[in-house]
């Protein structure tokens, strides 16, 4: 099975880092039945972190968020990957993207059971539709 590589939209919200903040907001969003292709969270420095949030249903996730009183930023892009798991198949990925000279800005991949991966894969915006064409994204 061929690697899978789309577009994907997110928006992140910049949460204080302390205990349960990230659970108060993915709870709200549980409640208002958001369903969440996948979550990204890292600390930002200054006592706060971001939390990205990848959703099929933009709308849904920003009327929830403004329904909790999480101020989430414009849509952005990211490509959502998926595929056979294989030892190399993110290098592959990465190594299509730098014969592109396109540079990554941040990457998420985990093993995803059943012989697959998934994962999230950042540039910048402007290298978006550039990095689609060379990886044949959606």
């Amino acid at each position: 099975m061929a690697d899978s590589i789309k577009k994907a939209d997110y928006c992140y919200a910049t949460l204080d880092d302390k205990p349960g903040e990230g659970a108060r907001i993915l709870d709200a969003l549980k409640k208002a039945g958001v369903n969440l292709i996948a979550v990204h969270a890292f600390p930002t420095g200054g006592g706060k972190a971001q939390l990205d949030l990848v959703a099929p249903d933009m709308g849904k996730l920003t009327a929830a968020a403004e329904k909790a009183g999480v101020r989430l930023s414009a849509k952005k892009t990211v490509l959502l990957m998926d595929g056979q798991d294989r030892p190399g198949a993110i290098a592959e990925i990465l190594g299509k993207l730098a014969s592109a000279e396109i540079n990554v800005t941040a990457v998420d991949a985990v093993t995803a059971g059943g012989g697959r991966f998934g994962g999230l894969l950042w540039v910048k915006p402007g290298d978006v539709e550039k990095a689609a064409q060379a990886l044949g994204a959606k």
